[in-house]
């Protein structure tokens, strides 16, 4: 289980978190909510060791990794799969998946099949380049690439902006598939309630640089959540 205690993070003399807590689950997606710059990506940051926090704890698995390096807490099993994808242009599809097997012990670095069962696309492009793919397909690798790397907490950072609907739909089905694995915890960014809806079993809701609303899905006045996502 992932735990954020009363987190929080600067940027200079800017702050972007406010003593955030948020719990996430093994075998349950948690989808954070919130309009532009309410603190969503910085909160990912902190989790995944991106940017360092001022206060408070991470806490992964029971033990306290707030002050590790990213790469430290991705051999703990942390996968973030980040806003923009950032796949490697150059590489091709399968020298992309292969940049996650830097965390795993060489006698586990291999793409699982499920990946390819996952995302069947990327079987039939695994010599083209990352920079020549949609963006569609972009997000998609970026998600494999993060799977690549047998995560537990796997952390994706608004993975429907700018995809289409076709797509997005694959996405859905793919995390959905994932959490009834029961083997990772899955914390989504999103903007779009519905979306977050239809995957989330805990939904929280920021608003400048705090969580002001946090429940399970079913708990949730929707009425009040849209209300705090209009703009």
């Amino acid at each position: 289980m992932l735990h954020v205690r009363d987190v929080s993070l600067h940027y200079g003399a800017a702050i972007a978190l406010r003593r955030v807590s948020l719990t996430a689950e093994i075998g349950e997606v948690t989808c954070l909510l919130g309009r532009n710059g309410v603190g969503k990506t910085s909160l990912l940051r902190a989790v995944t060791g991106a940017h360092p926090i001022s206060e408070g704890a991470i806490l992964w698995d029971g033990q306290d990794v707030s002050r590790l390096a990213p790469y430290e807490r991705a051999r703990r099993g942390i996968a973030w799969v980040p806003q923009g994808r950032d796949v490697f242009p150059l590489l091709t599809v399968r020298e992309n998946l292969d940049t996650g097997f830097a965390v795993l012990p060489r006698g586990q670095r291999r793409v699982p099949d499920d990946i390819f069962e996952l995302f069947p696309v990327l079987k039939t492009m695994l010599r083209r380049r990352g920079g020549d793919l949609s963006g569609g397909q972009q997000q998609q690798l970026a998600i494999a690439r993060a799977l690549v790397m047998k995560p537990r907490l796997l952390v994706l950072d608004e993975p429907t902006e700018g995809i289409q609907p076709s797509i997005i739909k694959d996405i859905g089905r793919v995390i959905t598939l994932l959490r009834q694995r029961r083997e990772m915890a899955i914390l989504l960014v999103e903007q779009y309630f519905d979306f977050a809806q239809e995957l989330a079993q805990r939904i929280a809701v920021m608003d400048r640089g705090d969580i002001v609303l946090s429940s399970r899905r079913e708990e949730l006045d929707e009425h009040d959540v849209r209300r705090r996502l209009s703009v």
